[in-house]
């Protein structure tokens, strides 16, 4: 038996699921688990009898220099599990652009793969993001780091001129047509702006990626620590991070308030916060 998410079980059943037959499902269910034997699966609540929410979290690398920040990946992890959801790694099977020592800032004569890289910060539980299936997940997220602008896209390098990895592109894309969130945090919202154009996204006060996002079509809202802007009519949430002077409690606040307001829009319209 294998977990899907609520999207992968609609799809699975190939018919509308109703709300009141998930209820009804989840309250016949012990052990957070409902079980479906013909076609192989469980589909899985919370501890709050809630559906599940599937995020797909994709990684720059491992290290804030040259890949996925490591402390906004953990921390927006974290908070996805404790809100009673699950999370898949994925990350481009890619040669990274450069390497750096951490310690010095030193750029280092050698080559490493963006998810050989990646598989550090998920303990082996990665995809590559080529695999990335949209009817599998219910939300898409990417934490920061320089590697989301040096790996999942060139905006470190060409600014406003940026391209974006193709598979990066490819995932944003078929979320953005099914109508799923999207999550970014960090350096990472610029590249969103890059693909979807007239979007409302912050990266917190750095005038000069305000630019780039503006240049490519958005439109930047300065924030402070723990901000979240929801651009609900295209469900892109985004939060600012390491983008401001931080300390590890600062990420924290912006993975947890990130994840929650995401979560809150799957909720229904009247009761959901704006």
């Amino acid at each position: 038996m294998r977990r899907v998410s609520e999207t992968e079980i609609r799809c699975l059943l190939a018919a509308p699921f109703s709300e009141e037959k998930i209820t009804l499902l989840m309250l016949q269910s012990k052990s957070g688990c409902i079980l479906f034997p013909s076609i192989n699966c469980i589909f899985v609540v919370n501890q709050e009898n809630e559906i599940m929410k599937k995020f797909a979290v994709v990684l720059a690398g491992c290290g804030v220099y040259d890949g996925a920040e490591i402390h906004e990946a953990t921390l927006a992890m974290l908070a996805i599990k404790q809100s009673g959801n699950d999370y898949q790694c994925f990350a481009p099977d890619m040669e990274q652009y450069h390497v750096i020592n951490h310690l010095t800032g030193e750029v280092m004569n050698e080559k490493r793969n963006v998810l050989v890289e990646a598989a550090r910060i998920a303990r082996g539980s990665i995809m590559p993001l080529s695999q990335f299936d949209a009817d599998s997940f219910d939300v898409l997220f990417f934490p920061g780091g320089f590697g989301a602008a040096k790996n999942l896209s060139t905006v470190a390098f060409d600014g406003p001129k940026a391209t974006v990895q193709p598979d990066v592109e490819k995932a944003v894309k078929a979320m953005f047509n099914q109508k799923k969130p999207i999550g970014a945090m960090c350096i990472s919202p610029a590249f969103i702006a890059k693909i979807l154009g007239d979007v409302n996204v912050t990266i917190g006060n750095d005038e000069g990626t305000a630019q780039v996002i503006e240049a490519f079509g958005g439109t930047h809202i300065q924030t402070e620590h723990g901000d979240v802007v929801c651009d609900h009519e295209k469900k892109v949430f985004t939060t600012p991070c390491y983008m401001l002077d931080a300390s590890i409690a600062d990420i924290w606040d912006g993975a947890y308030n990130i994840v929650e307001s995401i979560l809150a829009s799957f909720e229904p319209k009247d009761t959901a916060e704006e």
